[in-house]
């Protein structure tokens, strides 16, 4: 498989995505280290090749940024997983700008409130960041948690998402 590979500039510094052939999103953040983005996948599902060049995804990111929270929605991603990691990143895709959920109220709504660990751990390994906004969970206590783009990002994501509820 070949890959695009494409970085832009945003509030929160520069965002990278990483497209297969059909312009699904397979990882994507807040970097312009290109294998940084690579390491996010999983040995297996890493492209042959990756080419610098424009993705459609990109103009999403940009319409966020611009205010359009909802132009990451319809930006097509492509994550190969267990059928609980597949049902969480959809799950993920679900929760409404400005309206977080805590890892226990994300487990909840994934069937079992007490998998709160496998909860956390969908969110770990979530790829297509933005896209897969995993950013919108918190822990219990409403304190954020962690992020694999760091908490600095997460913070003006959320902070962004609630400004214009």
């Amino acid at each position: 498989m070949t890959a695009l590979i494409q970085t832009v500039d945003t509030a929160d510094g520069a965002f990278t995505v990483l497209a297969d052939e059909r312009q699904r999103v397979l990882a994507s953040g807040w970097t312009a280290d290109p294998e940084a983005i690579v390491a996010r996948l999983a040995a297996a599902e890493r492209p042959e090749r990756i080419t610098e060049g424009e993705t459609e995804a990109v103009e999403a990111v940009l319409a966020y940024y611009g205010g359009e929270l909802s132009a990451i929605d319809a930006v097509a991603v492509k994550q190969t997983g267990t059928a609980l990691q597949l049902a969480g990143w959809e799950m993920l895709r679900r929760i409404e700008p400005g309206a977080p959920l805590t890892y226990t109220g994300f487990a909840a709504r994934l069937g079992n409130p007490r998998a709160v660990r496998a909860a956390a751990s969908i969110c770990a390994r979530n790829a297509p960041a933005l896209f897969v906004p995993c950013h919108r969970v918190l822990r219990t206590d409403g304190t954020l948690g962690g992020f694999a783009w760091g908490l600095d990002v997460k913070t003006s994501l959320l902070a962004r998402e609630s400004a214009t509820q």
